[in-house]
């Protein structure tokens, strides 16, 4: 069955429909621009309406492989289990790639397909299907940050990857864990993780062919004699995970100021956001702040509406 009718079958639209919007499909897209959080902005793709719902469509009916080490956008996996797998590790290194998203191409992905084992599509539904997931930048075709797809593609155009690089810390005694960009390493041997970045430039190399770069500029190193952090969260020395002292501190001003109802609808917004991530990572932090500003108080915070 062509990838076409597959995805005219799932959403119960008309294959002409479908060929219609998959036509022009690398062209729809809305482009703007978020500020990072140190400098600079981001730029972010995003598909139109109707191609999104394709692109949902296909993640549906195919099934496509992720490492166990990736623990970015897969169900019941987030940010806090990504730091408690270092969390009982007094050494640490992370790296990040350059430009993630935008780096992985067709070519990678196709790759990546055939190292699996599994059978290539047709050659008009590899045309399709690079249409259907891949933005027109500057006349390459690429990921966008903003399609639906682009995370579950990122994890399996990394599948061999990710192979190649826990195969070699385990074999180090190293525990590995990529969330989408981030690459974090951690051990209890002194000094090991220094040999670390060569040997991911060389995966690198083989498995993508310099089309995909580490971003030298974001390396770390760490351990327990300084603040370790991992996606954001910090891990103190006793192995817990925290949202460390200035956030918590942060919070608590914000809760302050909401009961001296200070903010406006948008930062209740946030600091709603806030609370909800708090209760995730660091529960027992959360129950202290019912315990100091009251249930009710609490409460009416999660009562603001998101939109």
């Amino acid at each position: 069955m062509s990838i076409i009718s597959q995805i005219a079958q799932t959403l119960k639209k008309p294959e002409y429909v479908i060929e219609d919007i998959l036509f022009i499909a690398p062209m729809r897209y809305k482009i703007y621009y978020i500020p990072k959080r140190t400098h600079g902005f981001r730029q972010i793709a995003q598909p139109s309406k109707e191609l999104k719902e394709c692109q949902r469509a296909f993640l549906r009916f195919c099934n496509l492989p992720t490492h166990n080490c990736a623990m970015a956008y897969r169900e019941g996996l987030s940010i806090k289990e990504n730091a408690i797998a270092h969390k009982n590790q007094a050494y640490l290194l992370k790296l990040d790639f350059e430009n993630f998203f935008n780096s992985i191409t067709p070519n990678i992905f196709w790759h990546t397909w055939e190292l699996t084992g599994a059978e290539l599509p047709t050659k008009d539904n590899q045309q399709w299907i690079e249409k259907l997931l891949f933005w027109n930048l500057e006349d390459k075709l690429v990921l966008s940050v903003g399609a639906p797809s682009s995370p579950s593609v990122s994890n399996f155009c990394m599948l061999i990857f990710d192979q190649m690089l826990q195969d070699q810390c385990q074999s180090l005694g190293i525990k590995y864990t990529r969330y989408a960009d981030d690459l974090t390493f951690s051990t209890n041997e002194k000094d090991i993780l220094f040999q670390i970045p060569e040997s991911v430039e060389n995966i690198l190399s083989k498995c993508f062919n310099g089309n995909l770069r580490l971003n030298k500029g974001k390396t770390i190193f760490s351990s327990k004699a300084h603040n370790r952090h991992v996606t954001g969260i910090t891990i103190t020395n006793s192995g817990k995970i925290s949202l460390g002292r200035s956030k918590k501190r942060y919070i608590k001003h914000k809760i302050h100021q909401f009961s001296l109802e200070l903010l406006n609808n948008h930062e209740v917004k946030h600091l709603k956001g806030l609370m909800a991530y708090a209760r995730h990572i660091e529960p027992s932090f959360y129950e202290s702040l019912i315990r100091k500003y009251s249930k009710e108080l609490i409460e009416r915070i999660f009562e603001v509406p998101n939109e």
